[in-house]
Parts: structure tokens; C-alpha cells; sequence
């Protein structure tokens, strides 16, 4: 089924302590993403970027200084994110840090409940409490179920943007102590790398699907940290063990089937760590799988 997609840039690197990660969706562009979606037939339009403010002067800056900005950015994010949706559209939103998504996946549930899909290395579940950098790309989840500071948590609408019960991370590896508490008491499902390795990619990805069954549609957060570094060395954050290239292709082929994408994320990609533009393109690749592409 054709599908009329809209582009959105949020190049911020107002979450994390890494310069570059705002030249990601540059890179994603770069990679071909347009072109490839309209070869599948698919209606692309591309919305630029969102203008992020007063990125390049926080360097060493505090939690409480970065709030405002990283919530006027999120909440462009929210807008454009709600009109896509409203248009009919399914938004591609390119990031960035993934404290985006605190913009990102409030927009696209301004007026429909869906399931969310979290495909990270990390938990981003901590608190200004819980964490040690305070960097707000690591405490996005947990905003968005109601955990932070309050002026991220009622960003676009009062309240939590998602339901424990509608929330599965998928790929986790890499958490703090406090962090595990925080996820254990939430109510989420929760994948880990040893659940992809006993279980499999089909049979975990068979049981989202019953999960989210009830609801209209998913909205994918695709940090690209959760791939494994030797395939996509180009984030601010690795961690050894990561999911294969075939393993992600396998989960977009999955989704695809479904015909249930809502929206997606595609998150912390940074070119100046990258080799030769090769996380940005493995990110266009797994996108084109999630809209159709095909082995045959």
C-alpha cells in the first residue's frame, strides 16, 4: 500500500554532551532516504528542518539552562508531528538526540492512542534524580511516561504521552543501576540483547504484534545505537553486542508486514564518528525495508 510520507528534521544536539549528532539528518539525506521511498512508490515531502535554538553556545551548560531550549525544539517537534498526522501523512522524523522524541511521540498521539516501539541500546529512562550526566536524551522514555521534569512531561499536552502497557523496548543492553529500578517499576515490556539471542527476532517481534494488536498503529523510535558498533560506528554512544544489520532488517521486514506504522524516529546518528556516511545509509536501508522494499 502507497503511503504519503513527510520528512521532518530535528538536527538538536541540546540532549548529550557529543557535538555532530545535530549534522545527522543531514547525513540521512545524504544517504538518499527521499529517493528511496519514492522508488517504492511512495508520496514523500520534505519539511527541512526545525531551527533549533542556541545549540552551538551550551557547551558545559547546566540541565536547567538547556530546559527551555530543548523544550521550544521538542515542541516544534510536537506540532509538525501532530499536523502530519492529521494530514493523513506518516512522519519521518530525523534526528538529532533522541530527546526529540519527547516532541516526537507527544505529536503523533495528540488525538490517537498507539503502541510504541523503543529500539535502543539504552533504557533513556532516568531522572534528573537517577542521572549522573544529566543529559535529557537519556531520560526521553521516562518523560514520556510521566517521570522528569515537568515541563518536558507536559510538553504539547498536561500529562503522559504514553501508557506502560502500549510501551516495548526492544534491544536493551546498556542501563544504569537506578535506571533498572525506574524500567522494572514502569509496566513496560522490555526485550533485552540475551531475550534477542534466546528467543529470536521472530518470535519476539510475533509477540509485540499481539501486544499492540488492539491499537491502530506503531510509532517506531529507532535510536541507531542499538545496532552493533562494527556496523554502525557513527553515534555518540556504542555499546558492544548490538543487534546485526539482519537482524534489524529482519524486525522493519516484520513491521512492514503489518501494514500498522504510525510514524518513526530515526535517532542519534553522527557523521563525524561515522566511517564514510555508514550508519546514515544502514538507516535509509532499514527504513526502505520498514516501507516495503524486498528481497524479491
Amino acid at each position: 500500500m502507497k503511503k504519503s510520507v513527510r520528512i521532518i528534521g530535528i538536527p538538536m544536539d541540546l540532549g548529550q554532551n557529543h557535538r555532530g549528532v545535530d549534522m545527522g539528518p543531514s547525513a540521512i539525506r545524504y544517504a538518499n532516504l527521499a529517493s528511496n521511498l519514492r522508488a517504492l512508490g511512495h508520496t514523500t515531502c520534505d519539511s527541512g528542518d526545525i531551527t533549533i535554538p542556541g545549540h552551538y553556545a551550551l557547551a558545559n551548560t547546566s540541565l536547567q539552562a538547556r530546559l527551555p531550549l530543548i523544550c521550544k525544539a521538542c515542541l516544534g517537534a510536537y506540532e509538525l508531528g501532530r499536523k502530519a498526522i492529521a494530514a493523513g501523512e506518516i512522519p519521518i522524523f530525523l534526528g538529532g538526540d533522541h530527546s526529540a522524541s519527547i516532541g516526537t511521540v507527544g505529536g503523533v498521539t495528540h488525538d490517537a492512542e498507539i503502541g510504541l516501539l523503543w529500539i535502543d541500546a539504552h533504557g533513556d529512562f532516568n531522572t534528573p534524580e537517577t542521572s549522573n550526566s544529566q543529559n535529557v536524551h537519556g531520560m526521553a522514555l521516562g518523560v514520556l511516561l510521566g517521570l522528569g521534569p515537568d515541563e518536558l512531561v507536559h510538553l504539547g499536552r498536561p500529562g503522559p504521552k504514553m501508557k506502560a502497557d502500549n510501551v516495548v523496548l526492544l534491544g536493551i543492553r546498556d542501563l544504569d543501576d537506578e535506571e533498572k529500578v525506574l524500567i522494572r517499576a514502569s509496566g513496560c515490556t522490555v526485550y533485552t540483547m540475551r531475550d534477542v539471542d534466546e528467543i529470536g527476532i521472530r518470535e519476539i517481534l510475533q509477540r509485540i504484534m499481539k501486544k499492540f494488536n488492539h491499537l491502530a498503529g506503531i510509532h517506531i523510535s529507532l535510536d541507531l545505537d542499538v545496532m552493533d558498533p562494527l556496523d554502525a560506528p557513527g553515534v555518540g554512544t556504542p555499546s558492544q553486542g548490538g543487534l546485526t544489520y539482519r537482524e534489524g532488517q529482519l524486525i522493519m521486514e516484520i513491521l512492514a508486514d503489518t501494514d500498522k506504522l504510525h510514524s518513526i524516529d530515526i535517532m542519534e546518528i553522527n557523521p563525524i564518528l561515522d566511517i564514510q556516511n555508514r550508519t546514515a545509509q544502514m538507516g535509509v536501508n532499514l527504513v526502505s525495508s520498514l516501507f516495503g522494499k524486498k528481497i524479491i
